[in-house]
Parts: C-alpha cells; sequence; structure tokens
C-alpha cells in the first residue's frame, strides 16, 4: 500500500512543525508540565454518572499519527491518567506506515495497540475478519457510558456513518474535515465574480482569473498518485457527474459517468492549473495559493491553517469560501474523511474498558473543547467532531482569522452535502484506492486517455474482487 506521501486523507493536516510549541519531545511518551499533572481539571468528566476509576490500574497502547490535533490530545494524557487510573503509552507513527502497523497487529491478534487513528475506508476489512469491536455495546452499557452526558447523537451523523458497517459504529471519530471551496475574494471582487455554485461556473471563474504569464492560474485541485490523494479529489467529481461505484454487487469504475468525470478532471488541469499540480499533494496547493499563484482550490476545510498563517501567507485577508460545486446530476459531494478511534477486539475485557474509557473521553464535548478553543497553543483544532461545537461562539471566535465563511461552509457542506458511499466501501479498499489512482495519475499527465486508463482499472479490480 502506497499510502507513506498520503497526508491528505491520510493524516493531514495540521502543520506538524507547530508540535515544537507544544513540547513535542514529551508528547511522544505522553508526558506534560508536572503542574498540569498534580492539578488536572477534572470536574467536568467527574459530571459524568460513571466510574472512571473501575479499571484502575489497566495500562493501554495507542497509536496516532504526528499532527497537530493529535498532539493536543497527548498533551491532555495526564489529565485522562488522573482522571481514570489508567496509564496511557502514546506512539506516534507517520500516516503511511499507521496502516501498515495497525493491520499487522489486528491481524496477528497482538494486541499491541488498544486502539489508534483509524482510516475510515479500512473499516469494512476489520469487520469482516472480526478485528474490531462494533461500540454499540459501549454506548449502551450504563456503567461505561453516561448517555446524557456522552451525547453521541452530537458527534456528526456524516463521520459516524462512515465508520459504521450495516448500521453498527466501529471508530468513534475524534477529527474530521470536509473539501470546500476556497478562493481569492480580492481577485473575484475585482472581476464581479461570485463563488460557484456548479462545475460550469467554477471553470468560468477560472477562465476569467487564468494568466499564466503573470502566474496566476485560474483553479487547483491535487493530482498526486494515491489513495488519498487525487482518489481523495475524483470521487466527489465522479458523485456529482452522477457516477456510482456499483453495478448490483459488482464495482464498475469504467462507467459512462466515471469516464466524462475523469475527461472533466483532466480538462479542468490542463487549461486552468498550475502545470506541476499533477504531482502535487494538498501542502503543495495551499503553499502556491499563500503565494499568490492560484486563485482557487478545491480541498479540505483545514488547510485554512496554512494560507492563513501571517508569518508565510501572502494571501491573509484576502481568503473566503464556499461549499464544493454541483455536477451536472445536481449534486454537491464533499468529503467523508475522519480519523476513528475503534476497539481492538483481541484485548482483555478490563483493556477493552480502559480503552472504551479513552475514547469516550477524547471524543467527548469537553476534550474537543479543550483541543480547540480552550487549547493554550498555537494550533486550534478546526476539525472537531460535534455539531454543538461547530455552531459554537467560541469555536466562531478561535476560527475568526480563517476567511470569510469560513463555518458556514464547511457546516453546511457536513449536514448537506456528506455521501456514505463517496468511495467503495469494501474489504478490498487498499488495493482498489491505489488501482485508481494510478488510473486517475496516467490521465491526468497523459499518458493514457481517461476510457482506457478506466478500463485497464476495472480489469485490475475485477481480478482483485475474485481474489
Amino acid at each position: 500500500m502506497d499510502h507513506a506521501n498520503d497526508p491528505a486523507q491520510a493524516g493531514r493536516r495540521k502543520f506538524i512543525g507547530q508540535a515544537a510549541a507544544l513540547g513535542a519531545a514529551g508528547l511522544a511518551t505522553g508526558w506534560a508540565p508536572a503542574a498540569l499533572a498534580q492539578e488536572p481539571d477534572v470536574a467536568p468528566y467527574r459530571s459524568a454518572k460513571i466510574d472512571w476509576r473501575q479499571v484502575a490500574g489497566e495500562q493501554i497502547s495507542v497509536a496516532v499519527i504526528p499532527a497537530s490535533y493529535f498532539e493536543n490530545l497527548l498533551s491532555l494524557l495526564p489529565q485522562f491518567e488522573a482522571l481514570t487510573g489508567i496509564k496511557v503509552r502514546a506512539e506516534k507513527v507517520p500516516p503511511g506506515q499507521i496502516r501498515q502497523k495497525a493491520m499487522l497487529d489486528l491481524s496477528s491478534r497482538t494486541g499491541t495497540y488498544a486502539t489508534h487513528a483509524a482510516d475510515p475506508m479500512y473499516y469494512p476489512l476489520y469487520v469482516s475478519n472480526q478485528w474490531v469491536e462494533p461500540l454499540d455495546k459501549y454506548l449502551g452499557d450504563a456503567s461505561l457510558t453516561d448517555a446524557a452526558w456522552f451525547d453521541a447523537n452530537d458527534v456528526l451523523k456524516a463521520w459516524r456513518d462512515a465508520n459504521s458497517i450495516d448500521g453498527k459504529l466501529y471508530g468513534m471519530p475524534y477529527d474530521g474535515e470536509v473539501t470546500v471551496q476556497v478562493y481569492r475574494k480580492d481577485l473575484y471582487a475585482a472581476k464581479g465574480l461570485k463563488p460557484a455554485t456548479t462545475y460550469e461556473e467554477l471553470l468560468a471563474n477560472a477562465k476569467a482569473l487564468n494568466d499564466p504569464a503573470n502566474r496566476m492560474y485560474g483553479l487547483a485541485m491535487r493530482g498526486f498518485a494515491g489513495a488519498g490523494q487525487n482518489m481523495y479529489i475524483y470521487p466527489s467529481i465522479l458523485r456529482g457527474f452522477g457516477g456510482s461505484w456499483f453495478q448490483g454487487k459488482s464495482i464498475v469504475v469504467n462507467s459512462p459517468e466515471a469516464v466524462k468525470a475523469l475527461q472533466w478532471y483532466v480538462s479542468a488541469l490542463d487549461q486552468y492549473a498550475p502545470p506541476a499540480v499533477r504531482n502535487w499533494n494538498w501542502p503543495d496547493i495551499a503553499d502556491a495559493f499563500s503565494q499568490g499563484t492560484v486563485a482557487c482550490y478545491l480541498d479540505a476545510h483545514s488547510s485554512a491553517a496554512v494560507i492563513t498563517n501571517p508569518e508565510k501567507s501572502k494571501v491573509v485577508g484576502k481568503v473566503a469560501y464556499a461549499r464544493w460545486p454541483k455536477g451536472p446530476a445536481g449534486k454537491a459531494v464533499t468529503s467523508i474523511w475522519n480519523w476513528g478511534f475503534p476497539i481492538n477486539a483481541a484485548l482483555t475485557d478490563k483493556q477493552k474498558k480502559a480503552t472504551w474509557l479513552f475514547i469516550s473521553w477524547a471524543a467527548s464535548a469537553e476534550t474537543q473543547a479543550r483541543t480547540s478553543w480552550k487549547f493554550s497553543g498555537p494550533a486550534k483544532r478546526s476539525g472537531l467532531n460535534r455539531l454543538s461545537l461547530w455552531k459554537s461562539p467560541e469555536f466562531a471566535a478561535a476560527m475568526k482569522d480563517a476567511g470569510d465563511n469560513f463555518i458556514p461552509a464547511a457546516l453546511e457542506s457536513l449536514e448537506h452535502d456528506t455521501d456514505v458511499e463517496w468511495r467503495p466501501r469494501v474489504p478490498q479498499w487498499p488495493a482498489i484506492g491505489d488501482t485508481m489512482a494510478t488510473a486517475i495519475q496516467a490521465a491526468l499527465v497523459g499518458q493514457k486517455k481517461p476510457q482506457e486508463a478506466l478500463d485497464e482499472a476495472q480489469a485490475r479490480i475485477a481480478q482483485i474482487m475474485k481474489a
């Protein structure tokens, strides 16, 4: 699986350089300043009607990726340990490796990691092998979960759906994102343009602003090959054209709608994007936009932290956001990405309870707030897992410098543009994702026509599904 260069869907986001400000050396092992460990403010958690210390003395290991939204969480581990008496060993694993390490641990049933930052596309594989536990029995156990205090229904439904199989939740969402349209409001205003609501308008805007001779490109979308790179963008285009991943129970990737979607993707980048974009991932696009050479791009809302960094960006104060535009089928379809925490089925019962207490603590509204606007460091999380927090005035205040319409665009997308079948949710996803990424890349760089590239991908995927 080639996910090593996959910060996109992979783990992305958030600006690992900021970890230094959080005392990164200590975070890897869960240590924090002594004062914090001695006097953690655990009162909001103790209002939950459960015994947080019911498995005190247990030890669990947790694997996360080295991104600021997890760094913020790890800095609070002394609070969790003081609350529960559970010792947590945290290991930071790069995005490309965490999937491989987790699969090796789960498949060998060694129970090395009690939980890990899990890719939603891997749950079909995990569940088909009974490697992870359904979470409903923990959510429904009054001794482990105070339903009113935890309020599972407040966790964004789109992300819960993405982490569910046959209606059962297997990974509790911790952090996530949504794909939006990011544009230069000053350039749009100068030309009398409005953010696009359709693919046609998107290309018309790009044409109006495209000026390669003066290093200004009208549009950018990531083209780099990877299950979380070009296959992070293409599914939204496909669904906008009315395409589906399935015909009956068979995966079909070379339907007429699929070919049209890939032709559109190729044409849009050929006409209006920087030439190198076919090998760019999201940080490259965000950097180009922040340097003033791209007028609009489609990508995750959380890249805002790059383009609004006053130390590096030349476009601070000139940025605005809108929902992903609608395709010819009348659908606007955003990504449905999140990092969630499952429970390793190989653990003992006590370890499972300890793991659930960690997961419910991390996913609680209180911890989500403490890793966002209440966080003392520079990286205020923007991928909160709860609808109530997205709508809170405190979150709005924390995100006020992200740019115009930042929260409304993301929130409207989360509420109206999500599609749980955004990508084919099957156990064979790792191989399918890579096969599609290779095909898309071949078309984007002009090695193959879209029809040929998808026909070849279809033949490979048919063999994958038979294996």
